[in-house]
């Protein structure tokens, strides 16, 4: 294996899926990250974790980040003598902001980067996309952590693929996180398996309606981010999480359920929508128990560096 003389340093940001109507498919990159520094050693493994999930996240083979290095060195074709990592995490995780995917992707590229030429060789872009879409169960999280920005992901008979799409610069996500977490199983668990046509056809306009609203034109953004396929069945399992957004949509504020929740995230627009603080103000009302993050969509995606 040809190894990195250095350590590889990885930063991953935090993702909201769905953005309502975008059922397993959309998702945009937002300005929260998770560091993770890694390096080949002689033997054994080390993990030292700062931040979210420091003392509770799985330790040795069972880290989600060594998982996916794991995955990826087999692919590249040859396991490391030995693991060190540092992880400096900001993203909450089990809120619906797309950790687990940030996990995979900062575990394959330290992997791919610590490998050289073999690693671009064994594992191009195309690879890291099918192998991380496989180990996270869907590519919406994955695409938009690894593109950055505004992407669309899909399934075809090739695999995995995404668009990459710039969304509008004056769009400001507003974040609002509660205090309990909810797994992603849990709240798909509550999905029904067959839908009405009508809200498959209603969702399917709103879903293009939103492409053209973050993109080009912010002025139906209320409309866009309406959804009929997820929200309103899982809002018997995160009910605060539903109220949050039902006021914010009736203070005319575009919000939806961020991912499988339970965060809640509001798409501000100066002179469109009301601001950031508005939803700060209505949050506390609802729940002072909220904890809102003001911040900016991540355009750049995963970057690497060796340090």
């Amino acid at each position: 294996m040809s190894r990195a003389d250095r350590a590889v340093l990885v930063r991953v940001p935090a993702t909201s899926a769905n953005l309502g109507p975008g059922f397993d498919s959309l998702g945009l990159a937002l300005s929260l990250h998770d560091v993770v520094q890694a390096r080949v050693v002689d033997a054994g493994l080390a993990i030292d974790v700062i931040g979210t999930g420091a003392g509770t996240v799985g330790q040795g083979e069972d880290h989600l980040v060594v998982q996916a290095m794991r995955a990826a060195f087999s692919q590249i074709g040859e396991q490391p003598p030995g693991i060190a990592l540092r992880c400096e995490n900001s993203i909450p995780q089990g809120f619906g902001l797309g950790s687990s995917a940030a996990a995979i992707v900062a575990g394959m590229l330290a992997a791919r980067a610590l490998s050289g030429e073999r690693g671009l060789d064994r594992l191009p872009d195309n690879a890291v996309l099918q192998l991380a879409a496989r180990l996270d169960g869907h590519a919406d999280n994955v695409a938009a952590c690894l593109a950055g920005g505004l992407t669309i992901a899909w399934a075809a008979p090739s695999g995995f693929r995404y668009a990459r799409l710039t969304p509008l610069a004056r769009l400001t996500p507003v974040l609002c996180v509660p205090k309990v977490p909810l797994s992603t199983a849990a709240a798909r668990q509550v999905l029904p398996a067959t839908v009405p046509h009508a809200d498959a056809a209603q969702n399917a306009a709103r879903a293009a309606l939103l492409i053209a609203a973050l993109t080009a034109d912010p002025e139906p953004l209320l409309d866009a981010t309406e959804d009929f396929l997820h929200q309103p069945y899982r809002a018997r399992v995160m009910p605060r999480s539903a109220a949050l957004v039902t006021a914010l949509r009736m203070a005319g504020i575009p919000a939806v359920i961020s991912g499988a929740g339970p965060s809640v995230l509001a798409l501000t627009v100066p002179e469109k929508t009301a601001g950031p603080a508005a939803v700060a103000v209505i949050a506390d009302e609802a729940d002072p128990d909220w904890t809102v993050h003001v911040l900016e969509i991540d355009r750049d995606g995963a970057v690497v560096e060796l340090t």
